[in-house]
């Protein structure tokens, strides 16, 4: 990831955007270190956490509605945007039309940035746990840094593209009434179960040559309970009373297995009785697909989390 951060860097240079003082307050244990306001709709934190990689800030990108600042009166719903295992908290902005989508309304859209194969989990570590923890970053520290300094309210959604499907469907499974609405994009949303023509169980972290036992550990070494902790499907029932949004193609390899993924979730959710809404037109594992999905659900997804237009 360094070349990734290096980048980063040297483009906010680049840009000569104007650094505010670090926010003093902070809930939880995520702290920011630097505040940077790149545009009136832009702004971008910089975190430091002890569930994260030791030593290492983190971005998130945060878009914010007109008549947004920090010591507004107003409260603003949040939908939280997951990215992929090989994208960062800039692909969403970069890639898609979602600054333009959320400039439509009064809400807030969170990017957080996370390791390439994170797969929104808290790491099993070879039974040691500890760093990192991402699930506990993202889908806790963050919210609650959001909501006691930065004037977020607490109707939240979740979304993201492949290992970020993962981590919406998941987030909203095992998170209790915390989302409103879950929303994923080509997700990697069954990883534990076997499906006629995949090549298996799915791997957290192996596309990225990372140590994919780190991650869940084993399912047939003694960590199944984690994997299915961490499997939208064994944890379906926990997305009732949701809007759900499930979306996947077949134009390649990749595609076809989140497919067969996606439709064991659906089916699993047919039997408990569970709505959702799906699309297998997604077309490719690309941005084009998923930016489409996007523009599709926005206004579903706003309507739960009670974002008004402009």
């Amino acid at each position: 990831m360094s070349h990734r951060r290096t980048a980063a860097r040297a483009a906010l240079m680049a840009a000569a955007v104007m650094a505010l003082a670090p926010a003093a307050a902070h809930a939880g244990t995520a702290v920011v270190t630097k505040e940077t306001r790149a545009s009136t709709q832009v702004l971008d934190l910089s975190l430091r956490s002890p569930s994260t990689e030791q030593n290492r800030d983190y971005s998130v990108r945060v878009l914010v509605p007109s008549g947004w600042s920090k010591t507004s009166a107003n409260r603003w719903p949040v939908l939280y945007l997951l990215h992929g295992g090989t994208d960062d908290w800039r692909s969403w902005g970069d890639k898609t039309t979602v600054k333009a989508l959320a400039a439509q309304y009064q809400v807030m859209v969170v990017m957080p940035d996370t390791s390439w194969c994170s797969a929104y989990s808290d790491w099993w570590n070879y039974g040691a746990y500890g760093r990192p923890a991402w699930e506990t970053y993202v889908a806790s520290e963050i919210p609650a840094l959001l909501e006691s300094a930065y004037r977020a309210n607490t109707n939240r959604a979740v979304a993201g593209n492949s290992m970020g499907g993962l981590g919406a469907m998941k987030f909203a499974a095992n998170q209790g009434a915390k989302y409103k609405a879950a929303a994923s994009f080509s997700g990697d949303v069954d990883p534990l179960h076997q499906y006629a023509g995949g090549t298996g169980v799915s791997t957290p972290g192996l596309a990225c040559f990372a140590d994919w036992k780190r991650v869940w550990g084993d399912p047939a070494g003694g960590q199944l309970n984690i994997w299915q902790r961490n499997d939208p499907w064994n944890q379906a029932e926990g997305l009732r009373g949701k809007y759900l949004y499930l979306s996947s193609g077949q134009a390649d390899m990749v595609e076809q297995q989140v497919d067969r993924e996606t439709r064991g979730l659906e089916a699993r959710l047919g039997l408990l009785g569970i709505p959702y809404v799906s699309n297998h037109a997604n077309g490719g594992h690309n941005w084009t697909a998923w930016n489409a999905r996007l523009v599709e659900v926005w206004p579903a997804l706003m309507q739960a989390i009670g974002a008004v237009k402009n």
